[in-house]
Protein backbone atom coordinates (compact mmCIF):
# COMPACT_ATOMS: atom_id res chain seq x y z
CA UNK A 1 0.00 0.00 0.00
CA UNK A 2 1.17 3.51 -0.72
CA UNK A 3 0.32 6.43 1.57
CA UNK A 4 -2.74 7.45 -0.44
CA UNK A 5 -4.16 3.94 -0.31
CA UNK A 6 -3.56 3.83 3.43
CA UNK A 7 -5.47 7.12 3.79
CA UNK A 8 -8.38 5.64 1.83
CA UNK A 9 -8.36 2.50 4.00
CA UNK A 10 -8.38 4.58 7.18
CA UNK A 11 -11.22 6.72 5.84
CA UNK A 12 -13.29 3.61 5.08
CA UNK A 13 -12.61 2.35 8.58
CA UNK A 14 -13.61 5.72 10.05
CA UNK A 15 -16.88 6.01 8.16
CA UNK A 16 -18.81 3.18 6.45
CA UNK A 17 -18.47 3.37 2.67
CA UNK A 18 -21.37 5.05 0.82
CA UNK A 19 -19.86 6.28 -2.44
CA UNK A 20 -16.54 7.42 -3.86
CA UNK A 21 -17.43 11.10 -3.72
CA UNK A 22 -18.08 11.06 0.03
CA UNK A 23 -14.93 9.00 0.52
CA UNK A 24 -12.96 11.65 -1.38
CA UNK A 25 -14.29 14.34 0.97
CA UNK A 26 -13.44 12.27 4.05
CA UNK A 27 -9.95 11.28 2.92
CA UNK A 28 -8.99 14.62 1.36
CA UNK A 29 -7.94 12.94 -1.90
CA UNK A 30 -9.34 13.46 -5.39
CA UNK A 31 -12.07 11.25 -6.83
CA UNK A 32 -9.57 9.79 -9.29
CA UNK A 33 -7.16 8.78 -6.51
CA UNK A 34 -10.04 7.27 -4.52
CA UNK A 35 -11.21 5.12 -7.46
CA UNK A 36 -7.68 3.98 -8.28
CA UNK A 37 -6.88 3.24 -4.62
CA UNK A 38 -10.04 1.16 -4.10
CA UNK A 39 -9.15 -0.99 -7.11
CA UNK A 40 -5.59 -1.53 -5.85
CA UNK A 41 -6.76 -2.27 -2.30
CA UNK A 42 -9.14 -4.91 -3.64
CA UNK A 43 -6.42 -6.34 -5.86
CA UNK A 44 -3.98 -6.57 -2.92
CA UNK A 45 -6.58 -8.18 -0.65
CA UNK A 46 -7.25 -5.33 1.77
CA UNK A 47 -10.86 -4.73 0.68
CA UNK A 48 -13.72 -7.04 -0.17
CA UNK A 49 -15.80 -6.48 -3.28
CA UNK A 50 -18.40 -4.68 -1.15
CA UNK A 51 -15.70 -2.24 0.12
CA UNK A 52 -15.36 -3.90 3.55
CA UNK A 53 -12.08 -4.34 5.44
CA UNK A 54 -10.51 -7.80 5.09
CA UNK A 55 -8.67 -9.85 7.70
CA UNK A 56 -5.42 -8.93 5.97
CA UNK A 57 -6.20 -5.24 6.45
CA UNK A 58 -7.14 -5.84 10.09
CA UNK A 59 -3.77 -7.49 10.62
CA UNK A 60 -2.00 -4.45 9.12
CA UNK A 61 -4.05 -2.12 11.32
CA UNK A 62 -3.19 -4.11 14.45
CA UNK A 63 0.50 -4.04 13.56
CA UNK A 64 0.55 -0.23 13.32
CA UNK A 65 -2.04 0.67 15.99
CA UNK A 66 -1.12 3.52 18.39
CA UNK A 67 0.42 2.17 21.56
CA UNK A 68 1.57 5.17 23.58
CA UNK A 69 2.44 8.88 23.52
CA UNK A 70 5.33 11.09 24.55
CA UNK A 71 4.52 14.71 25.47
CA UNK A 72 7.49 17.09 25.39
CA UNK A 73 7.08 19.60 28.22
CA UNK A 74 10.58 20.20 29.64
CA UNK A 75 11.31 23.64 28.15
CA UNK A 76 11.07 27.03 29.74
CA UNK A 77 7.65 28.49 30.39
CA UNK A 78 5.87 31.61 29.30
CA UNK A 79 5.55 35.02 30.95
CA UNK A 80 2.03 35.97 31.88
CA UNK A 81 0.13 39.02 33.04
CA UNK A 82 2.47 41.91 33.72
CA UNK A 83 5.38 39.85 32.48
CA UNK A 84 6.86 39.01 35.88
CA UNK A 85 5.22 35.61 36.47
CA UNK A 86 6.31 32.60 34.53
CA UNK A 87 4.46 29.31 34.23
CA UNK A 88 4.91 26.17 32.11
CA UNK A 89 3.26 26.60 28.71
CA UNK A 90 1.53 23.26 29.28
CA UNK A 91 -0.63 24.91 31.97
CA UNK A 92 -1.99 27.81 30.00
CA UNK A 93 -5.74 27.42 30.03
CA UNK A 94 -8.36 27.82 27.35
CA UNK A 95 -12.06 27.46 28.18
CA UNK A 96 -10.97 26.61 31.72
CA UNK A 97 -8.88 23.61 30.61
CA UNK A 98 -5.06 23.40 30.75
CA UNK A 99 -3.42 22.66 27.42
CA UNK A 100 -1.77 19.48 28.67
CA UNK A 101 -5.00 18.09 30.10
CA UNK A 102 -6.70 18.72 26.76
CA UNK A 103 -3.91 16.76 25.03
CA UNK A 104 -4.18 13.88 27.49
CA UNK A 105 -7.97 13.72 27.15
CA UNK A 106 -7.67 13.65 23.34
CA UNK A 107 -5.26 10.72 23.63
CA UNK A 108 -7.59 8.90 26.02
CA UNK A 109 -10.49 9.37 23.58
CA UNK A 110 -8.68 7.20 21.02
CA UNK A 111 -7.60 4.59 23.56
CA UNK A 112 -4.03 5.76 24.19
CA UNK A 113 -3.57 5.52 27.96
CA UNK A 114 0.20 4.87 28.15
CA UNK A 115 1.50 8.45 28.27
CA UNK A 116 5.00 9.69 29.12
CA UNK A 117 5.60 13.38 29.83
CA UNK A 118 9.17 14.71 29.68
CA UNK A 119 9.39 17.56 32.19
CA UNK A 120 12.11 19.92 33.41
CA UNK A 121 11.22 23.56 34.09
CA UNK A 122 8.88 23.81 37.13
CA UNK A 123 8.49 20.03 37.02
CA UNK A 124 6.54 20.02 40.30
CA UNK A 125 3.51 21.47 38.48
CA UNK A 126 3.10 18.19 36.60
CA UNK A 127 3.07 15.86 39.63
CA UNK A 128 -0.73 15.76 40.04
CA UNK A 129 -1.08 14.31 36.53
CA UNK A 130 0.38 11.03 37.81
CA UNK A 131 -2.65 10.44 40.04
CA UNK A 132 -5.27 12.11 37.85
CA UNK A 133 -4.35 10.53 34.51
CA UNK A 134 -1.90 7.74 35.44
CA UNK A 135 0.89 9.27 33.34
CA UNK A 136 4.60 8.71 33.90
CA UNK A 137 6.95 11.69 34.28
CA UNK A 138 10.46 11.61 32.82
CA UNK A 139 12.79 14.24 34.28
CA UNK A 140 15.10 16.18 31.97
CA UNK A 141 17.78 17.70 34.21
CA UNK A 142 19.40 19.53 31.30
CA UNK A 143 16.36 21.37 29.93
CA UNK A 144 18.11 24.74 30.39
CA UNK A 145 21.10 23.85 28.21
CA UNK A 146 19.67 21.48 25.63
CA UNK A 147 16.67 21.44 23.30
CA UNK A 148 13.93 18.82 22.94
CA UNK A 149 16.05 16.40 20.88
CA UNK A 150 17.55 15.47 24.25
CA UNK A 151 14.12 15.30 25.88
CA UNK A 152 13.02 12.71 23.34
CA UNK A 153 16.23 10.73 23.88
CA UNK A 154 15.17 10.25 27.51
CA UNK A 155 11.94 8.64 26.28
CA UNK A 156 13.54 6.78 23.37
CA UNK A 157 12.98 3.31 24.83
CA UNK A 158 9.22 3.91 24.66
CA UNK A 159 9.16 4.90 20.98
CA UNK A 160 7.14 2.29 19.10
CA UNK A 161 3.79 3.12 17.49
CA UNK A 162 4.03 6.40 19.36
CA UNK A 163 2.49 9.85 19.16
CA UNK A 164 5.01 12.64 19.85
CA UNK A 165 3.30 15.83 21.01
CA UNK A 166 4.57 19.29 22.05
CA UNK A 167 2.87 20.70 25.14
CA UNK A 168 2.12 24.14 23.66
CA UNK A 169 -0.60 23.24 21.15
CA UNK A 170 -4.33 23.66 21.65
CA UNK A 171 -6.32 21.01 19.80
CA UNK A 172 -9.83 22.18 18.98
CA UNK A 173 -10.43 18.93 17.06
CA UNK A 174 -8.82 15.70 18.23
CA UNK A 175 -5.70 15.17 16.06
CA UNK A 176 -5.23 11.57 17.22
CA UNK A 177 -6.87 8.43 15.80
CA UNK A 178 -7.59 4.89 16.97
CA UNK A 179 -5.97 3.55 13.84
CA UNK A 180 -2.76 4.51 12.05
CA UNK A 181 -1.03 2.83 9.14
CA UNK A 182 2.13 4.85 8.59
CA UNK A 183 4.44 7.39 10.19
CA UNK A 184 3.61 11.08 9.66
CA UNK A 185 4.49 14.60 10.73
CA UNK A 186 1.70 17.15 11.06
CA UNK A 187 1.70 20.49 9.24
CA UNK A 188 -1.03 23.00 8.39
CA UNK A 189 -1.94 24.52 5.04
CA UNK A 190 -0.63 27.92 6.18
CA UNK A 191 2.57 28.97 4.41
CA UNK A 192 5.08 30.72 6.68
CA UNK A 193 8.67 31.89 6.46
CA UNK A 194 9.65 30.10 9.70
CA UNK A 195 9.06 26.58 8.34
CA UNK A 196 11.77 24.36 6.85
CA UNK A 197 9.49 22.05 4.85
CA UNK A 198 6.76 22.10 2.25
CA UNK A 199 4.40 19.33 1.14
CA UNK A 200 5.27 18.12 -2.35
CA UNK A 201 3.07 16.26 -4.83
CA UNK A 202 3.93 12.92 -3.24
CA UNK A 203 2.75 14.13 0.21
CA UNK A 204 6.39 14.18 1.31
CA UNK A 205 7.84 16.96 3.43
CA UNK A 206 10.65 18.36 1.32
CA UNK A 207 13.09 21.00 2.49
CA UNK A 208 12.26 24.44 1.09
CA UNK A 209 14.87 26.60 -0.63
CA UNK A 210 16.41 29.41 1.40
CA UNK A 211 14.15 32.46 1.75
CA UNK A 212 11.04 30.47 0.78
CA UNK A 213 7.80 29.80 2.63
CA UNK A 214 6.92 26.36 3.96
CA UNK A 215 3.93 24.67 5.58
CA UNK A 216 3.58 25.65 9.23
CA UNK A 217 5.01 22.82 11.34
CA UNK A 218 2.59 21.77 14.11
CA UNK A 219 5.04 19.50 15.94
CA UNK A 220 2.72 16.50 16.41
CA UNK A 221 3.97 13.27 14.83
CA UNK A 222 3.27 9.55 14.74
CA UNK A 223 6.05 6.95 14.50
CA UNK A 224 5.36 3.32 13.66
CA UNK A 225 7.61 0.74 15.28
CA UNK A 226 9.77 0.48 12.15
CA UNK A 227 10.32 4.24 11.87
CA UNK A 228 10.77 4.59 15.64
CA UNK A 229 13.67 2.14 15.56
CA UNK A 230 15.47 4.30 12.99
CA UNK A 231 14.70 7.55 14.85
CA UNK A 232 15.97 6.08 18.13
CA UNK A 233 19.35 5.25 16.63
CA UNK A 234 19.61 8.66 14.96
CA UNK A 235 18.78 10.51 18.19
CA UNK A 236 21.29 8.44 20.15
CA UNK A 237 24.03 9.30 17.67
CA UNK A 238 23.13 13.00 17.46
CA UNK A 239 23.08 13.42 21.24
CA UNK A 240 26.73 12.40 21.44
CA UNK A 241 27.64 15.54 19.49
CA UNK A 242 27.43 18.91 21.28
CA UNK A 243 26.55 20.67 18.02
CA UNK A 244 23.05 19.20 18.43
CA UNK A 245 22.53 20.59 21.95
CA UNK A 246 20.16 23.25 20.64
CA UNK A 247 18.45 21.02 18.09
CA UNK A 248 14.77 20.16 17.86
CA UNK A 249 13.96 16.46 17.66
CA UNK A 250 12.65 16.90 14.12
CA UNK A 251 16.25 17.06 12.90
CA UNK A 252 16.35 13.29 13.37
CA UNK A 253 13.69 13.00 10.65
CA UNK A 254 15.67 14.61 7.84
CA UNK A 255 17.49 12.64 5.18
CA UNK A 256 19.07 14.71 2.42
CA UNK A 257 16.38 17.07 1.16
CA UNK A 258 13.24 15.70 2.85
CA UNK A 259 11.78 14.01 5.92
CA UNK A 260 11.77 10.24 6.13
CA UNK A 261 8.06 10.24 7.04
CA UNK A 262 4.94 11.43 5.22
CA UNK A 263 3.09 14.70 5.73
CA UNK A 264 -0.28 14.85 7.42
CA UNK A 265 -2.26 18.02 6.79
CA UNK A 266 -4.37 19.50 9.59
CA UNK A 267 -6.50 22.63 9.04
CA UNK A 268 -4.88 25.58 10.81
CA UNK A 269 -8.17 26.46 12.50
CA UNK A 270 -8.18 23.11 14.36
CA UNK A 271 -4.77 23.38 16.06
CA UNK A 272 -3.07 26.46 17.44
CA UNK A 273 0.50 26.63 18.72
CA UNK A 274 1.26 29.12 21.49
CA UNK A 275 4.81 30.40 22.00
CA UNK A 276 4.14 33.76 23.69
CA UNK A 277 1.66 35.06 26.21
CA UNK A 278 0.40 37.51 23.62
CA UNK A 279 -0.54 34.63 21.33
CA UNK A 280 -2.32 33.01 24.25
CA UNK A 281 -4.26 36.22 24.95
CA UNK A 282 -5.36 36.30 21.32
CA UNK A 283 -6.45 32.66 21.55
CA UNK A 284 -8.28 33.29 24.83
CA UNK A 285 -9.92 36.39 23.42
CA UNK A 286 -12.72 34.09 22.42
CA UNK A 287 -13.13 32.89 18.84
CA UNK A 288 -16.87 32.55 19.39
CA UNK A 289 -17.14 36.18 20.52
CA UNK A 290 -15.16 37.30 17.48
CA UNK A 291 -17.30 35.10 15.27
CA UNK A 292 -20.42 36.78 16.62
CA UNK A 293 -18.88 40.19 15.87
CA UNK A 294 -18.15 39.03 12.34
CA UNK A 295 -21.68 37.70 11.84
CA UNK A 296 -23.36 40.85 13.16
CA UNK A 297 -21.12 43.15 11.11
CA UNK A 298 -21.58 41.08 7.95
CA UNK A 299 -25.37 41.00 8.31
CA UNK A 300 -25.53 44.74 8.83
CA UNK A 301 -23.10 45.54 6.00
CA UNK A 302 -24.86 43.26 3.49
CA UNK A 303 -28.31 44.26 4.76
CA UNK A 304 -29.48 40.71 5.42
CA UNK A 305 -30.79 38.79 8.40
CA UNK A 306 -28.24 37.18 10.72
CA UNK A 307 -29.29 33.66 9.76
CA UNK A 308 -28.33 34.43 6.14
CA UNK A 309 -24.67 34.54 7.24
CA UNK A 310 -23.53 30.90 7.20
CA UNK A 311 -20.40 28.69 7.18
CA UNK A 312 -18.42 31.13 9.33
CA UNK A 313 -14.85 30.01 10.05
CA UNK A 314 -11.70 31.73 11.21
CA UNK A 315 -9.01 32.01 8.53
CA UNK A 316 -6.20 33.58 10.52
CA UNK A 317 -5.51 35.34 13.77
CA UNK A 318 -2.65 37.65 14.59
CA UNK A 319 -1.55 40.94 16.01
CA UNK A 320 -2.68 43.02 13.06
CA UNK A 321 -5.92 41.42 11.91
CA UNK A 322 -8.25 38.51 12.46
CA UNK A 323 -10.12 37.23 9.43
CA UNK A 324 -13.23 35.10 9.01
CA UNK A 325 -14.66 33.52 5.89
CA UNK A 326 -18.44 33.27 5.56
CA UNK A 327 -21.13 32.65 2.97
CA UNK A 328 -24.16 34.72 2.09
CA UNK A 329 -26.60 34.08 -0.76
CA UNK A 330 -24.29 31.50 -2.28
CA UNK A 331 -21.20 33.76 -2.33
CA UNK A 332 -18.11 33.53 -0.17
CA UNK A 333 -16.72 36.58 1.64
CA UNK A 334 -13.87 37.42 4.00
CA UNK A 335 -14.31 39.86 6.86
CA UNK A 336 -11.31 41.48 8.52
CA UNK A 337 -11.45 42.46 12.19
CA UNK A 338 -8.47 44.60 13.30
CA UNK A 339 -6.53 43.16 16.21
CA UNK A 340 -5.31 44.77 19.39
CA UNK A 341 -2.58 47.36 18.83
CA UNK A 342 -3.59 48.05 15.24
CA UNK A 343 -4.71 51.58 16.05
CA UNK A 344 -1.07 52.46 16.82
CA UNK A 345 0.06 51.22 13.41
CA UNK A 346 -2.65 51.98 10.87
CA UNK A 347 -4.91 54.97 10.26
CA UNK A 348 -8.13 53.37 9.07
CA UNK A 349 -9.55 56.61 7.65
CA UNK A 350 -6.46 56.98 5.50
CA UNK A 351 -6.86 53.35 4.40
CA UNK A 352 -10.48 54.03 3.40
CA UNK A 353 -9.30 57.06 1.41
CA UNK A 354 -6.84 54.84 -0.47
CA UNK A 355 -9.55 52.34 -1.40
CA UNK A 356 -11.63 55.26 -2.67
CA UNK A 357 -8.69 56.46 -4.81
CA UNK A 358 -8.08 53.03 -6.39
CA UNK A 359 -11.76 52.11 -6.86
CA UNK A 360 -12.51 50.90 -10.36
CA UNK A 361 -8.86 51.04 -11.47
CA UNK A 362 -8.49 47.28 -11.90
CA UNK A 363 -5.83 47.00 -9.19
CA UNK A 364 -7.93 44.79 -6.94
CA UNK A 365 -11.55 44.01 -6.26
CA UNK A 366 -13.24 46.88 -4.45
CA UNK A 367 -14.20 46.06 -0.85
CA UNK A 368 -17.84 45.20 -0.37
CA UNK A 369 -17.71 47.15 2.88
CA UNK A 370 -15.12 49.16 4.78
CA UNK A 371 -15.62 51.05 8.03
CA UNK A 372 -13.18 53.99 8.39
CA UNK A 373 -13.86 54.21 12.13
CA UNK A 374 -13.04 50.69 13.30
CA UNK A 375 -11.29 49.16 10.26
CA UNK A 376 -13.77 46.35 9.64
CA UNK A 377 -13.61 45.33 5.98
CA UNK A 378 -15.52 42.80 3.88
CA UNK A 379 -14.27 41.54 0.52
CA UNK A 380 -15.31 38.74 -1.81
CA UNK A 381 -13.35 35.54 -1.33
CA UNK A 382 -11.02 34.76 -4.24
CA UNK A 383 -11.22 31.09 -5.21
CA UNK A 384 -8.09 29.30 -6.41
CA UNK A 385 -5.80 32.20 -5.55
CA UNK A 386 -2.05 32.00 -5.02
CA UNK A 387 0.63 34.49 -4.05
CA UNK A 388 3.61 35.55 -6.11
CA UNK A 389 6.60 33.24 -5.82
CA UNK A 390 9.60 35.61 -5.50
CA UNK A 391 11.91 32.94 -6.92
CA UNK A 392 10.04 32.52 -10.22
CA UNK A 393 10.95 35.00 -12.97
CA UNK A 394 7.62 34.77 -14.78
CA UNK A 395 5.82 35.79 -11.58
CA UNK A 396 8.23 38.66 -11.00
CA UNK A 397 7.77 40.06 -14.49
CA UNK A 398 3.99 40.07 -14.18
CA UNK A 399 4.13 41.60 -10.70
CA UNK A 400 6.54 44.37 -11.68
CA UNK A 401 4.46 45.14 -14.76
CA UNK A 402 1.38 45.47 -12.52
CA UNK A 403 3.27 47.59 -10.01
CA UNK A 404 4.67 49.90 -12.68
CA UNK A 405 1.22 50.33 -14.24
CA UNK A 406 -0.13 51.33 -10.82
CA UNK A 407 2.69 53.83 -10.32
CA UNK A 408 2.07 55.33 -13.77
CA UNK A 409 -1.54 56.08 -12.79
CA UNK A 410 -0.06 58.77 -10.49
CA UNK A 411 -2.97 58.61 -8.07
CA UNK A 412 -3.19 61.09 -5.21
CA UNK A 413 -4.37 61.01 -1.59
CA UNK A 414 -4.05 63.56 1.19
CA UNK A 415 -1.64 61.66 3.43
CA UNK A 416 2.00 60.60 3.12
CA UNK A 417 3.90 57.58 4.39
CA UNK A 418 7.10 59.22 5.62
CA UNK A 419 9.68 56.50 6.16
CA UNK A 420 12.00 58.41 8.47
CA UNK A 421 9.17 59.73 10.60
CA UNK A 422 7.78 56.18 10.86
CA UNK A 423 11.18 54.84 11.94
CA UNK A 424 11.15 57.28 14.83
CA UNK A 425 7.47 56.64 15.54
CA UNK A 426 7.95 52.88 15.90
CA UNK A 427 10.94 53.54 18.14
CA UNK A 428 8.78 55.82 20.31
CA UNK A 429 6.31 52.94 20.71
CA UNK A 430 9.02 51.08 22.63
CA UNK A 431 8.21 53.47 25.50
CA UNK A 432 11.81 54.13 26.45
CA UNK A 433 13.07 50.55 26.20
CA UNK A 434 16.46 50.32 24.48
CA UNK A 435 16.86 48.39 21.24
CA UNK A 436 17.90 44.76 21.52
CA UNK A 437 20.68 45.56 19.02
CA UNK A 438 23.83 46.92 20.69
CA UNK A 439 24.83 49.05 17.71
CA UNK A 440 21.32 50.38 17.03
CA UNK A 441 22.17 54.05 17.56
CA UNK A 442 25.06 53.89 15.07
CA UNK A 443 22.93 51.99 12.58
CA UNK A 444 20.15 54.56 12.91
CA UNK A 445 22.62 57.41 12.41
CA UNK A 446 23.98 55.75 9.27
CA UNK A 447 20.52 55.19 7.81
CA UNK A 448 19.41 58.76 8.53
CA UNK A 449 22.53 60.05 6.79
CA UNK A 450 21.05 58.66 3.55
CA UNK A 451 18.03 60.93 3.80
CA UNK A 452 19.50 63.88 1.92
CA UNK A 453 20.62 61.73 -1.04
CA UNK A 454 17.16 60.14 -1.21
CA UNK A 455 15.36 63.49 -1.21
CA UNK A 456 17.67 64.87 -3.90
CA UNK A 457 16.76 61.97 -6.19
CA UNK A 458 12.98 61.86 -5.73
CA UNK A 459 11.35 63.00 -8.97
CA UNK A 460 7.69 62.75 -7.96
CA UNK A 461 5.58 61.38 -5.12
CA UNK A 462 2.42 59.47 -6.01
CA UNK A 463 0.17 56.98 -4.24
CA UNK A 464 2.52 54.14 -3.32
CA UNK A 465 1.49 50.77 -1.94
CA UNK A 466 4.31 50.61 0.69
CA UNK A 467 3.48 46.94 1.42
CA UNK A 468 3.95 45.70 -2.16
CA UNK A 469 5.44 42.39 -1.04
CA UNK A 470 5.17 38.97 -2.75
CA UNK A 471 2.31 37.83 -0.50
CA UNK A 472 0.15 40.76 -1.61
CA UNK A 473 0.34 39.98 -5.33
CA UNK A 474 -2.54 37.54 -5.86
CA UNK A 475 -2.80 35.37 -8.97
CA UNK A 476 -6.02 33.71 -10.12
CA UNK A 477 -6.70 31.57 -13.16
CA UNK A 478 -9.99 31.39 -15.09
CA UNK A 479 -11.46 28.33 -16.84
CA UNK A 480 -9.49 29.14 -19.99
CA UNK A 481 -6.21 29.13 -18.09
CA UNK A 482 -5.77 32.91 -18.31
CA UNK A 483 -4.02 34.53 -15.36
CA UNK A 484 -5.24 37.66 -13.63
CA UNK A 485 -3.31 39.57 -11.00
CA UNK A 486 -4.43 41.73 -8.08
CA UNK A 487 -2.45 43.85 -5.65
CA UNK A 488 -4.14 43.57 -2.28
CA UNK A 489 -3.76 44.80 1.34
CA UNK A 490 -3.49 48.61 1.10
CA UNK A 491 -3.30 49.35 4.84
CA UNK A 492 0.01 51.25 4.74
CA UNK A 493 -0.45 52.97 1.36
CA UNK A 494 0.18 56.70 1.04
CA UNK A 495 2.00 59.34 -0.97
CA UNK A 496 5.65 58.43 -1.46
CA UNK A 497 8.36 57.86 -4.06
CA UNK A 498 7.05 54.81 -6.01
CA UNK A 499 10.53 53.25 -6.00
CA UNK A 500 9.96 52.49 -2.31
CA UNK A 501 7.70 49.64 -3.44
CA UNK A 502 10.62 47.94 -5.20
CA UNK A 503 12.72 48.10 -2.04
CA UNK A 504 9.85 46.79 0.08
CA UNK A 505 9.37 43.80 -2.23
CA UNK A 506 13.08 42.96 -1.98
CA UNK A 507 13.40 43.07 1.79
CA UNK A 508 10.20 41.13 2.46
CA UNK A 509 11.30 38.46 -0.03
CA UNK A 510 14.61 38.39 1.89
CA UNK A 511 16.54 38.99 -1.32
CA UNK A 512 20.31 39.23 -1.38
CA UNK A 513 22.11 41.94 -3.37
CA UNK A 514 22.11 39.98 -6.63
CA UNK A 515 18.42 39.15 -6.38
CA UNK A 516 17.59 42.78 -5.62
CA UNK A 517 19.58 43.90 -8.67
CA UNK A 518 17.66 41.39 -10.79
CA UNK A 519 14.29 42.73 -9.60
CA UNK A 520 15.37 46.31 -10.29
CA UNK A 521 16.36 45.25 -13.81
CA UNK A 522 12.94 43.69 -14.34
CA UNK A 523 11.07 46.80 -13.18
CA UNK A 524 13.21 49.18 -15.26
CA UNK A 525 13.57 46.73 -18.17
CA UNK A 526 17.36 46.86 -17.83
CA UNK A 527 17.56 50.69 -17.96
CA UNK A 528 17.72 51.83 -14.34
CA UNK A 529 19.76 55.05 -13.94
CA UNK A 530 22.64 54.58 -11.50
CA UNK A 531 21.40 57.28 -9.09
CA UNK A 532 17.97 55.59 -8.92
CA UNK A 533 19.66 52.21 -8.40
CA UNK A 534 21.59 53.67 -5.47
CA UNK A 535 18.45 55.34 -4.13
CA UNK A 536 16.66 51.96 -4.05
CA UNK A 537 19.58 50.57 -2.03
CA UNK A 538 19.07 53.52 0.34
CA UNK A 539 15.39 52.67 0.60
CA UNK A 540 16.23 49.05 1.38
CA UNK A 541 18.43 50.22 4.25
CA UNK A 542 15.82 52.69 5.55
CA UNK A 543 12.90 50.27 5.17
CA UNK A 544 14.93 47.51 6.80
CA UNK A 545 15.35 49.71 9.87
CA UNK A 546 11.68 50.70 9.68
CA UNK A 547 10.43 47.11 9.85
CA UNK A 548 13.12 46.16 12.34
CA UNK A 549 11.73 48.84 14.66
CA UNK A 550 8.23 47.58 13.91
CA UNK A 551 9.34 44.07 14.89
CA UNK A 552 10.84 45.39 18.12
CA UNK A 553 7.50 47.01 18.98
CA UNK A 554 5.75 43.69 18.32
CA UNK A 555 8.40 41.83 20.34
CA UNK A 556 7.63 44.02 23.33
CA UNK A 557 4.02 42.86 22.98
CA UNK A 558 5.08 39.21 22.91
CA UNK A 559 5.04 38.60 19.15
CA UNK A 560 8.21 37.15 17.65
CA UNK A 561 9.18 37.15 13.95
CA UNK A 562 12.22 34.90 13.99
CA UNK A 563 14.59 35.28 11.06
CA UNK A 564 12.51 38.06 9.46
CA UNK A 565 13.27 40.62 12.19
CA UNK A 566 17.00 39.84 12.21
CA UNK A 567 17.21 40.04 8.43
CA UNK A 568 15.47 43.43 8.39
CA UNK A 569 18.10 44.84 10.72
CA UNK A 570 20.80 43.37 8.49
CA UNK A 571 19.27 45.21 5.51
CA UNK A 572 19.68 48.47 7.42
CA UNK A 573 23.38 47.77 7.87
CA UNK A 574 24.33 45.92 4.69
CA UNK A 575 22.49 48.09 2.18
CA UNK A 576 23.76 51.25 3.85
CA UNK A 577 27.22 49.95 2.95
CA UNK A 578 26.17 48.99 -0.58
CA UNK A 579 24.59 52.42 -1.11
CA UNK A 580 27.67 54.23 0.17
CA UNK A 581 29.92 52.11 -2.05
CA UNK A 582 27.87 53.00 -5.15
CA UNK A 583 27.91 56.69 -4.22
CA UNK A 584 31.69 56.60 -3.90
CA UNK A 585 31.97 54.95 -7.31
CA UNK A 586 29.78 57.65 -8.83
CA UNK A 587 31.87 60.41 -7.23
CA UNK A 588 35.04 58.91 -8.67
CA UNK A 589 33.67 58.96 -12.22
Amino acid sequence: MNAQEKDILLAILQKPFINQRLLAETSGHSLGIVNRSIKNLMKEGYLEDDIKITAKAQQELALNAPKNAVILAAGYGIYSGAGDVQKPKAFLEFNGEPFIERIIKCLHEVGVKEIYIVVGFMKEHFEYLIDTYNVELIINKHYAEKNNLHSLKLAAEHLSNTYIVPCDVWCDRNPFRRNELYSWYMVSELMVRESNVRINRKSELALVPENSNGNRMIGIAYLTAETASLVRSRIAEMCTNSRYDSSFWEEALYEKDKMIIQARMMPSKDIIEVNTYKQFQELDEGPEQLKQKAILTAAEALDVKIDHITHVEMLKTGMTNKSFMFQCAGEKYVIRIPGEGTSHLINRREEAAVYSAIAGKGLCEDPVYINPDNGYKIARFINGARCCDPLIDSDLKLCMRKLKAFHNMKLKVNHEFNIFEKIQYYEDLWQGKPSVYRDYLQTKENVFSLRQFIEENVTEKVLTHIDAVPDNFIFTENKNGDLSLQLTDWEYAGMQDPHVDIAMFCIYALYNKQQADHLIDIYFEGNCPINIHTKIYCYMAACGLLWSNWCEYKRNLGVEFGEYSLRQYRYAKDFYKFAMAEREEQNEL
